[in-house]
This record gives structure tokens, sequence and C-alpha cells, in this order.
């Protein structure tokens, strides 16, 4: 069946294929159902005219216009090419490849009030060419990085376009191999690709390359489907009854939902999204990776909810919340003649996980199990329809519906594979942070690697690490315990329980006898006013605003009377208004004294 064959063994087989017999096959694709997104024929788009666009472009297309240098839906690769890179075949590889997407030779304008998307007949792609041999070689490889770096950051015009850029940076030969030594970068804009995209990109420039180098022809077959088509499809069967199905499950499952998840950060949240951020990076054993397979099967499910569950508990556990969203990413091609388009096909689901009642772990899973299963079958209505839909109270300090991103990669990231070169893909430069958190696990030989993109405006570094290890100590606990209630899930390692119960419990410390609590505190605040000073029921208050208010409330005691020899009660649950409290006594110059409200009325009379 061709749902079992791969995309390059299909690419393969019609490649063999007559343009009769491969214009038959795609004829009998379009008419084909698959599942729920394939009822109704594709509607195919006509060949001049201006399209619509899809709904996850449309969306991208009101961001780019609320923030038009907004570098965030940059998507980007490198790759350092060892040997003699031929540029005539480079150049020649990307415009084939220009040629045959028309994504690729697509503008974004607005005809009547509305955007719409307009395929060029023709487009070249110059190569950006970057000489840094005059350079001496020590500072080679330290330019090309600043300059890719910069690259990176470039906004793209989605009304002028191109939309893909490429750029050669030539270091010269490497002193020590004495290979010559380039590096190459792609870089597109998300309204025109995605990951999937990414991927086709790569393999077909390596199969062009190499037959431009050798003076050959292409030997990929036509395209037989462009993602104008797509994007008439998707929009001909909504009108066909699909979105009101989609949307009456999503209504659903999303009900009373809450609006966001508040993890504990450094530092206060901006009143508008701050897009810079890190990577946090670490590996999980082949060990523990099997183990946590072997536990999806045994659990009637797999590694993807099981690595999930861990993370949903996670959440909980920082936030408090029992009732937790996160999103995730699916490919968005379930017909497989959009298989090998480059586009923007990727769509994002709302995952729900109720951890109220404290479940055992394996309890857990069977619940993802199912809210998994369900938005799979549900996953073809638009995350922007979605969004429309559920209207969600627009904050743009946060991302609609969810803060915290999951994705688990199954394949390994495509290698570019060039005759008689070396190439070796590099990491890319500091990311954007698209939420608060972004989880990305990708499967290896060697187990699993793990990243964990976050928003630097809200978290440091120490922060996401020690999250990371207990990330890591919640997997290690549940493959050997899956029957462990997770509030007995225990997310500090010996290492760490060791500092909290010894080391950071020695509390013998030396301070000046002749100075007051509250003139201690006030030089701390001097020295880091914007310091987390008190967490409390997921948030977090910094000295700066700990003493105005503490402050605020001295001056109305004075007022009262309140002075030296002056005893105040302070009668408040354990909150941040008690140690406003008791701050604020002492800069009166009073005593306090705490009470409990738990005391009998009479007794604290």
């Amino acid at each position: 069946m061709l749902r079992d064959v791969s995309m390059d063994q299909l690419t393969e087989r019609m490649a063999r294929l007559s343009p009769e017999k491969r214009a038959l096959l795609m004829k009998r694709l379009m008419e084909r159902p698959s599942g729920d997104a394939g009822r109704g024929p594709a509607k195919l788009a006509t060949v001049d005219g201006d399209k619509p666009l899809s709904f996850a472009q449309q969306r991208l297309w009101f961001i780019d216009q609320l923030e038009p240098n907004d570098t965030r839906y940059n998507n980007f690769a490198a790759f350092l090419i060892r040997g003699d890179l031929r540029m005539d075949a480079l150049s020649s590889a990307i415009n084939e490849i220009v040629r045959r997407h028309e994504i690729l030779r697509t503008v974004f304008t607005v005809r009547d009030g509305r955007p719409i998307q307009t395929i060029l007949r023709t487009l070249t792609i110059p190569i950006s060419a970057v000489d840094l041999r005059d350079l001496p070689p020590e500072r080679r490889q330290e330019a090309a990085e600043r300059r890719i770096r910069e690259e990176a950051r470039v906004p793209f015009d989605l009304a002028k376009g191109p939309l893909l850029r490429v750029s050669a940076f030539d270091l010269g030969e490497n002193r020590q191999t004495g290979a010559r030594e380039h590096i190459v970068t792609f870089a597109l804009h998300h309204i025109v690709s995605d990951g999937w995209s990414t991927d086709i990109l790569i393999r077909e420039f390596a199969e062009l390359y190499g037959a431009f180098a050798l003076r050959g022809s292409s030997p990929l077959p036509e395209l037989l489907v462009q993602y104008a088509d797509y994007a008439a499809w998707q929009r001909d069967w909504f009108e066909r009854g699909a979105l009101d199905r989609q949307l009456a499950y999503w209504r659903e499952q999303l009900a009373g939902a809450p609006a966001a998840i508040d993890l504990p950060t450094d530092r206060p949240r901006p009143a508008t999204r701050d897009q810079s951020g890190a990577i946090c990076r670490f590996d999980v054993s082949r060990e523990l990776a099997d183990g946590l397979r072997r536990l999806g099967r045994r659990e009637g499910t797999t590694l993807f909810v099981v690595l999930l569950g861990a993370f949903y508990v996670l959440l909980s556990r920082y936030s408090g919340q029992m009732d937790v969203c996160i999103g995730t990413a699916v490919a968005n091609r379930r017909r497989v003649e959009f298989e090998g388009l480059i586009g923007f096909f990727v769509n994002t689901l709302v995952l729900r996980a109720n951890l109220g009642g404290n479940p055992r772990f394996c309890e857990l899973l069977a619940q993802l199990r199912e809210t998994a299963l369900r938005a799979q079958e549900h996953q073809d209505l638009p995350f922007e329809r979605l969004v429309e839909e559920m209207q969600p109270v627009r904050d743009k300090s946060r991302t609609p519906l969810f803060d915290t991103m999951f994705v688990l990669q199954n394949a390994p990231t495509r290698k570019l594979i060039l005759p008689a070169l070396e190439v070796e893909r590099l990491a890319t430069a500091t990311p954007d942070a698209k939420f608060d958190l972004t989880l990305t696990l990708e499967e290896r030989e060697s187990g699993l690697g793990v990243e964990i993109e976050y928003a630097t405006a809200l978290f440091d570094a120490p922060t996401i690490q020690r999250m990371a290890e207990h990330y890591s100590n919640i997997l290690g606990a549940v493959v050997t315990r899956p029957d462990i209630h997770i509030d007995r899930l225990r997310l500090s390692g010996d290492a760490e329980r060791q500092r909290l119960l010894t080391e950071w419990n020695d509390t013998a410390v030396d301070y000046p006898r002749d100075k007051c609590i509250h003139r201690l505190f006030e030089e701390q605040v001097g020295r880091t006013p914007d310091a987390t000073a008190i967490v409390f029921g997921g948030e977090r208050i910094g000295y700066g605003e700990l003493n105005s208010r503490a402050n605020l409330l001295a001056h109305r005691l004075r007022h009262l009377g309140v002075g030296p020899e002056t005893i105040v009660g302070v009668c408040v649950e354990r909150s941040f208004e008690m140690v406003v409290g008791v701050l604020a006594v002492l800069k009166a110059g009073g005593a306090y004294l705490p009470l409990d409200p738990e005391y009998p009325a009479e007794r604290l009379a």
C-alpha cells in the first residue's frame, strides 16, 4: 500500500513511471479518500491568477502585518562543506528547486483588502557569496559564525520576496586538513516552509547538485500538484462541512480550559512578549530510552505519550495546576500527494490533561492515549481557526491557548550528502522563543537528544537546567514504577536533595550584629532589586517590589502611631502579605507579634 511506502521510495518509483502513468496515478490519488481529511477530491488551483492563502499562511501574514520585522518565523539551516564546492552546480540546483516548487516563487500581497498569494512565473535566487579568505585563518570561523547569526535574523519582505535566501561563506583552506571549506546556509520564511519542507529541500538539493556537478540533467520527476492546490483544497474541504465536525470536537475538548499555565519565573512577565530565547541541551541514555519504549508498549501506547506524560507531571508540579494544556505539532500531510511538496503544512494541536485526583502514572498514560488518538482524528482543523472559535482573552505577553510546546521527532534530521564532499550540519544561532517553553526530543541510536527552548525574558539558564534535571528524574522513576501516584514522583535527585537538606540548610552565617533585619533587607534591595525575594503559590515577587509594598504599609502604621515599644499583631495566612506586614512593622519601629488565624476568636481577642 502507498501509505506503507516512504517518501523517498515513492519518489523513486514515480521517477520510473512514464509521464502518462504519473499523471494517471496522481489523478487517482487526488480522488482517493484519506480518512476524514480526504472527503471530496482535491480542488486544483488555476494556473494563472491570484490564489487564496491557507489558514496557517493567513495567520502568519497577519502577524507579519503587526510585526513586520519579526524573525521568529525564519527557518534556518547551515552546513559546513569540506572539498571543492562547485558554485555553478550549487546555483543551478537551488534555482531548479525554485522552478519546481511554486511556493518558492510566491509573494504575498493584498487585493480588495484581502491577502493573496501570487506566483511569479520566473524567479532566480542569487547565491550570496561571502569571501572570508582575506582574514587571518584564525579569525575566519569567528567571522563566519557572526555573519551566520546576522543572516538568521534578517527579516523577509513577504510582499517583495524572495522568501528563500542562500549564502555561501568561503573559509579557504583548513590549515590542519588542507581541505577547502565553505559554510552554506538556507533561510526560508515559515509562510512557505516547515520542518518537513526543509528535509525535502535538502534531499532535492543533494540529488540536483550531484547531477549538475556531473553536467547532467535533473533526475527528479515533475510535481503534479503545488502548495496553492493544497490551500484551495483545504478551503473547499471545509466548505463541504468538515469544519463543523472538527469544531464540535475541539469546542467540547477545550471548554473551560485554563487561559494559561503559571510557571514560576525568574522575573516578572513583560507586558509584550519578548522573543529572545536560548536552548538547554541534554541527553537521555539509550538504556532509559529503551525502557521508556517498553513502558509504552506495555501500556498500549507510544513513546510520544510516555514522554508527554512526564512533561505534564513536570509542569503540574511546577505550577500547582491540575488542568494543563500543551501544544504539539503534526505534519498535516495525510494525503500522499502533498508529501513531496515544500510549503507550510504543519498544524498545531492543543492537548489537555487533567491531573486531578492524584492518578497513577499509568492511569495518566491511559488518559493521554485517548486524548492523543482523538486529537489525531481531528487534526485537520487549522490552529488559526481554533483560536478564532475559542476567542481566548487577548494577552500580548502570551500565545493563545497554551504557553508550552512539546515535540517528538521520531525521524532523524536529514543529512546532506554531496558527491566528493564532506558535509557537517551546524547548530544554528541562538533561537527566537515562540513560546515560554518548547520541549523537543529526537530519537537517536544513542538514546534521545533533548532540547528545552526557553524565553530568556522569563527564565535564567540555571532554572532551565534544574528543570531538565527534574524531567530526567521523572523519566527515570516512571520507567521502573509506572504505577506510582504522580504526587510521589520526586523531582530532585540525590545531589540536589543533599544541597537542599544539608548544604543550604546550614544557616550559620555571620552578619553585622548592630543592624536590624529590615536594614539588612534594604541593603539586599539595593544590590539586587529585580531578583526574586519570595515564591508563593506559583507567583514571585522581587526585592524591589517587596520593599515598596512594605514602605507603603510602614508609612500607614506610623500615621496610626506605631513606633518604638509598640507591639503590632500580625494575623495573616502564609502569603506575600504576611512578609510585607512583618517588614512594615519593623520599618515603622515597632515589634510584631505573630498570630495564627486558626486560633479561636476568643484567644485572638
